[in-house]
C-alpha cells in the first residue's frame, strides 16, 4: 500500500480527533493537512504504527492552535459555539453509543473549552479514542502517571462545571420532541413549547458579530419560548429540515440553496434543557459542503 493511500484511510479518524481538540471543522482540516505533509516527508522505516505515529503529529499540532484560539475566542462576539458538522455519515467517526454521541455534542465542546490543552488532550484520547494512558504518555510526552492524572483533573472539571444531567435519550425520543418544538414554534403556540422545554432552559446564539443573533444567553421557559416563537414567525423564507448534527437531531434551516442556521437540542429527563444555534457564516461553510454533497432536500 502506498503511503498516500494508507494516509487517506486514516484520514478520518484524524480529522475526527483534531476536530474534537479544537471544536473547529476549519481547523480540523488545516491540522490534518498539516500531518499529511509531515507524513509525505518521513522516513517509513521509523514510523512503527501509522495510527499512533499520525494521532502524534495530529494532537500536538492541535495543542499548538488551541493557545491562539483561546486569544481569539476570548475576543469572539456573543457566545461562543463550535462550528456544526453533519454527522450521519460517520465523518467524526462511529456513533454507536449515547457516549459516542455525547463526546461530539456542541455541549460537551463547549465544556471542554474549559481544560487546558494538554488536558484536554488526555481526556479525548482516552474517552473518545479509548487509548491506554500509557499510550496518552507517549503521544504527549508525558509519564503513564502524569497522564492518569491529567483524566482526573479534566474529568472532576468537567463534573463541577456540567448541571446537565443528561439522561442519554435514544435518537427517536430527541427527533420527536424536536419534531413537537418545531410544530409548537410555527404555530407561536407557547404553553406547548413551555411544556417542552426545562423551567432551567438555555438558548444560546452565535452569530459572531456577522449576522443577527442574541449576545447573550437566554434562560428560562417562559423567556426561550418567546425567543423561539417569534423567531420562527419572522423566518417565513426559511425551509427547515431535520438532520443529525454533532450526534444528534438537530434543525438545519436553509434559504433558497443556501445554509442559514442550524440548530442542536440538549435534552434532560425528556424536556429540552438546552438550545444551542449557529448562525455565524463562517462556521457554516464546513456543514454547507456535507450538505451540497449529500444533496441535502431542500426542506419543508
Amino acid at each position: 500500500m502506498d503511503s498516500a493511500t494508507e494516509f487517506e484511510q486514516l484520514r478520518p479518524v484524524m480529522f475526527g480527533l483534531a476536530y474534537r481538540l479544537l471544536g473547529s471543522a476549519a481547523e480540523a482540516e488545516d491540522a490534518v493537512q498539516d500531518a499529511y505533509l509531515k507524513w509525505a516527508g518521513a522516513e517509513r522505516a521509523s514510523i512503527g504504527s501509522p495510527r499512533a505515529w499520525l494521532a502524534k503529529v495530529v494532537t500536538i499540532l492541535c495543542l499548538n492552535r488551541l493557545t491562539s484560539a483561546r486569544a481569539q475566542r476570548e475576543r469572539y462576539v456573543g457566545p461562543w459555539l463550535p462550528e456544526p458538522v453533519l454527522t450521519s455519515d460517520d465523518v467524526l467517526g462511529p456513533l454507536e453509543t449515547a457516549e459516542q454521541r455525547d463526546s461530539v455534542s456542541l455541549a460537551m465542546l463547549v465544556l471542554l473549552e474549559q481544560l487546558g490543552p494538554v488536558e484536554r488532550a488526555v481526556f479525548v484520547l482516552k474517552e473518545a479514542f479509548a487509548y491506554s494512558h500509557r499510550e496518552i504518555g507517549a503521544i504527549l510526552d508525558v509519564s503513564e502517571v502524569n497522564s492518569r492524572r491529567l483524566h482526573s483533573r479534566a474529568r472532576r472539571a468537567l463534573d463541577r462545571t456540567d448541571e446537565r444531567r443528561v439522561s442519554n435519550p435514544s435518537l427517536v425520543d430527541v427527533e420527536k420532541l424536536v419534531e413537537s418544538f418545531l410544530s409548537a414554534a410555527r404555530d407561536g403556540d407557547l404553553p406547548a413549547l413551555e411544556s417542552l422545554l426545562t423551567a432551567e432552559v438555555t438558548a444560546w446564539s452565535d452569530g459572531g458579530g456577522k449576522v443577527t443573533a442574541a449576545r447573550r444567553p437566554v434562560h428560562g421557559a417562559a423567556r426561550v419560548a418567546r425567543l423561539y416563537a417569534g423567531m420562527f414567525a419572522s423566518v417565513a423564507q426559511v425551509s427547515i429540515t431535520i438532520g443529525e448534527v454533532n450526534g444528534g437531531p438537530a434543525v438545519i434551516a436553509t434559504v433558497g440553496d443556501a445554509l442559514f442556521g442550524i440548530l442542536g437540542f440538549e435534552v434532560v429527563d425528556g424536556r429540552i434543557a438546552g438550545l444551542r444555534a449557529v448562525a455565524n457564516p463562517d462556521k457554516l461553510a464546513y456543514l454547507s459542503r456535507q450538505l451540497s454533497h449529500s444533496g441535502w432536500p431542500a426542506g419543508s
